[in-house]
């Protein structure tokens, strides 16, 4: 599929356990804005948040506060304001269950201390490191600190309601989520911390969001490719083309997403796109060519092998013949297209590719050879790579978006537990169910030869 845009939420999917973003997310994200894909956010934190992640890293624009709010480095593209009767409700809910609150306000979140302690870098580091056998633990003993704390000054909040409000954040743990949806049954209610939950307008999310901003930007969500880790996350992730979940997202999370990556302190985004070819993944190990196409070429055979040679070596006689079959198929490919159907032609054609390799052989047989296996081969590639090269040229056809096109679908071979399947006796790559409508790349081809012959037309 054609990856038109890519959305990642922050807190443990943008950002690592440091709360920073990874050098290797930042060379993914410059690579795709290179290659024109729209780069945004989808994240449950207000604008003020996101601000300087949008400078730094150059993005698109931002679905903040879990869809109520969105904008780009320019403009405000939607907003959409809490109703000040519900965030009056709430207000006096939260004092009478004594439950903390924050208004989520396009400056930021305004009222809770503890809300502010648990959203600061220091809060999100502190909650990251607790091991997981200790979270019921920490929650039963973060109900009694609750408990204990002064109540918050909720007549200081009516003052604030007047500015407007997007987002209402209230300390609450998971189990009492059900007991608030019962209480304001007009909102919707999404948590990205198992101590608080965000209250928005009911039909919004960050799925929502991110379509609005498709509609301004023509994609549609098939052509979204999106990040995230937690549970405000699940809708976006099932309900795009390719939703990914971060290795450290919960189990939850990773069954309603399309691939798992790993982390985000183990360079999971940039894995993940490497694992679709949206980018080149470099390692240590590896080796980049100049010639992104031959990336691309590389990622895909990490991706169905498991690895890639990094030395160069000479092809057995048996890897060679194999190699030369799979060209074979293309050349006689090739000729039945130029034939049009003639099976006359066809066979003709064929006959003479015959005895172009008869004759070939022959010559290659009486020349003298002094290269070296490694080299004969090499040069022979390089003059195959270089006689297609010429035959686009000869035909007036910019191959690059045609590769791009072919690569995408054979990246698509990947099934849904992210490996490659393989024919038992064959041992060919196997396609899934759903590869011939969503990725055979005829369609797609025919697209990009006709724009290239109406822009030639309009140069005349």
């Amino acid at each position: 599929m054609v990856v038109k845009a890519v959305f990642f939420d922050i807190d443990g999917t943008l950002l690592n356990d440091r709360k920073n973003v990874q050098h290797s997310t930042e060379k993914a994200i410059q690579s795709l804005k290179e290659q024109g894909v729209f780069v945004g956010l989808a994240t449950g934190r207000g604008p003020a948040f996101v601000q300087p992640y949008m400078e730094n890293l150059g993005l698109d624009f931002a679905v903040t506060y879990n869809g109520q709010y969105i904008y780009t480095l320019d403009k405000i593209l939607y907003q959409n304001q809490l109703p000040k009767s519900l965030i009056y409700k709430v207000i006096r809910y939260a004092g009478e269950k004594r439950r903390e609150i924050s208004l989520g306000l396009a400056s930021g979140l305004v009222g809770s201390n503890i809300i502010n302690m648990g959203t600061s870098r220091f809060g999100q580091v502190v909650s990251s490191i607790v091991p997981k056998r200790m979270a019921k633990t920490l929650e039963q003993s973060f109900k009694h600190l609750i408990r204990r704390f002064k109540p918050q000054n909720m007549e200081t909040l009516v003052t604030i309601m007047r500015e407007p409000v997007y987002q209402i954040v209230m300390v609450a743990t998971a189990g009492e989520t059900a007991k608030i949806r019962e209480k304001f049954p007009h909102i919707t209610i999404t948590r990205s911390s198992p101590y608080s939950a965000d209250l928005i307008s009911e039909g919004q999310s960050k799925i929502e969001g991110i379509k609005r901003v498709g509609r301004l930007f023509d994609f549609s969500l098939t052509e979204v490719m999106a990040f995230g880790d937690s549970e405000n996350d699940i809708e976006m992730l099932s309900g795009v083309g390719i939703g990914v979940a971060m290795g450290n997202a919960s189990e939850t999370v990773k069954a309603e997403s399309h691939y798992t990556t790993a982390s985000n302190n183990n360079d999971g985004i940039s894995k993940a796109l490497a694992h679709y070819g949206l980018i080149h993944f470099d390692t240590e190990q590896s080796f980049k060519s100049k010639d992104e196409n031959f990336n691309k070429v590389k990622d895909f055979h990490q991706l169905m092998d498991g690895d890639t040679l990094e030395t160069p070596r000479v092809y057995s006689l048996k890897e060679a013949g194999n190699r030369a079959d799979f060209k074979a198929e293309e050349i006689v490919e090739f000729l039945y297209a130029a034939s049009q159907g003639d099976q006359d032609q066809f066979k003709n054609a064929v006959l003479d590719l015959h005895y172009a390799i008869d004759k070939a052989r022959e010559k290659v047989q009486s020349k003298e050879h002094t290269e070296t296996p490694l080299v004969g081969q090499a040069d022979a590639l390089t003059d195959l790579l270089y006689f297609t090269y010429g035959s686009f040229v000869l035909m007036g056809v910019d191959p690059k978006p045609l590769f791009d096109t072919v690569h995408e679908a054979n990246m698509g071979k990947i099934f849904p537990d992210g490996k490659a399947h393989f024919d038992p006796v064959t041992h060919k790559i196997l396609k899934p169910d759903d590869w011939e409508a969503r990725f055979a790349p005829e369609t797609a081809i025919k697209a990009e030869l006709d724009r290239q012959i109406q822009k030639s037309l309009h140069k005349k």
